[in-house]
C-alpha cells in the first residue's frame, strides 16, 4: 500500500521551484501612474486617451518559469463601453523571455497578435535589453498591422498598440530574479535626460591659483639732448672773438 505513494512523492520532489523569477506588481503599477493605496489598478493618459492597467496575474509553468497576464482597458467615457486588451508573456526560470502575445477586444471583435518567440532567451540568466526591445517591436508591429485592416479610426483605439507597448516595457522592468539585483527603472519617455551636477567644492578644496612671475617695469627711454636739437654748441666748441 505504501509503495504506491513513493513514486508520487519522489516525482513531486523533482518539480522546479517557483521562487526563482517573479513580477513586482506594485512597481509595475507605479511606473504607469499614481495608483491609490492598496489598489490593484492604475489610471493614466497616453496620447490624449485614457487607459487603465491592472496588477499582473502570474501562474507557474512546468519548467519553473511563470506565465504573466496583464489586463489593459481603454476608458472611453460614461456613455461608451470600454475596450479591453490582454498582454501575455512567458518567462523562463532564470528570467529569460520565452514568448509574448497580445489581444485587443474592440466592439465585441477580438484581434490577436502572433506569438512572438524569444528564441534561446528563456535559458539565459536574464533577458537582454536588445532582445526585449526587438520582441516588443515585433509584437506591436504585428498587432498594428492587423488592427489597420479593420478600418478603426478612433484615436484611443488607434493608439491602443502603443499603450500595450508602454505596458510591455514597464512589465519587463518589473521582472525580478532571485539573487539578481534589478536597479529601479528610470522613465525618460518624452523627457530630456539631464545628468546630475557635480557637488560644489568648498573653499578649502578649490586649487590655489598658479603664481605668475612679476613682470619688470619697462625702462623709460632716455630723454633726448635738447641742446643738440637746438643747434647749441657745447662748452668745448665755443669761440671767443676779439673786438
Amino acid at each position: 500500500m505504501y509503495k504506491k505513494f513513493i513514486p508520487v512523492l519522489f516525482a513531486a520532489s523533482l518539480l522546479p521551484c517557483f521562487a526563482g523569477v517573479s513580477i513586482d506588481g506594485d512597481a509595475f503599477l507605479k511606473s504607469l501612474g499614481k495608483p491609490k493605496k492598496g489598489a490593484n489598478q492604475v489610471d493614466y493618459t497616453l496620447s490624449g486617451a485614457d487607459y487603465r492597467s491592472f496588477k499582473p496575474e502570474t501562474s507557474p509553468t512546468p519548467d519553473g518559469g511563470i506565465f504573466v497576464s496583464v489586463r489593459i482597458d481603454h476608458v472611453r467615457g460614461w456613455l461608451a463601453s470600454n475596450d479591453h486588451a490582454v498582454l501575455e508573456v512567458t518567462l523562463g526560470p532564470k528570467g529569460g523571455l520565452a514568448s509574448a502575445q497580445s489581444t485587443i477586444a474592440i466592439q465585441g471583435q477580438s484581434i490577436s497578435s502572433d506569438v512572438i518567440l524569444g528564441g534561446n532567451e528563456a535559458g539565459k540568466e536574464i533577458l537582454s535589453p536588445e532582445r526585449a526591445v526587438q520582441i516588443g517591436t515585433d509584437l506591436v508591429s504585428n498587432l498594428t498591422a492587423k488592427l489597420l485592416r479593420e478600418n478603426i479610426v478612433e484615436a484611443g483605439r488607434v493608439s491602443f498598440p502603443a499603450a500595450l507597448r508602454h505596458n510591455y516595457n514597464q512589465l519587463i522592468q518589473a521582472v525580478r530574479v532571485e539573487g539578481v539585483v534589478v536597479p529601479e527603472a528610470i522613465v525618460v519617455e518624452g523627457a530630456e535626460v539631464i545628468p546630475p551636477k557635480p557637488p560644489a567644492m568648498s573653499e578649502a578644496e578649490k586649487p590655489a591659483p598658479a603664481s605668475v612671475p612679476a613682470t619688470p617695469a619697462p625702462t623709460p627711454p632716455a630723454a633726448p639732448d635738447k641742446t643738440k636739437e637746438a643747434g647749441v654748441k657745447s662748452g668745448a666748441d665755443l669761440e671767443i672773438k676779439k673786438y
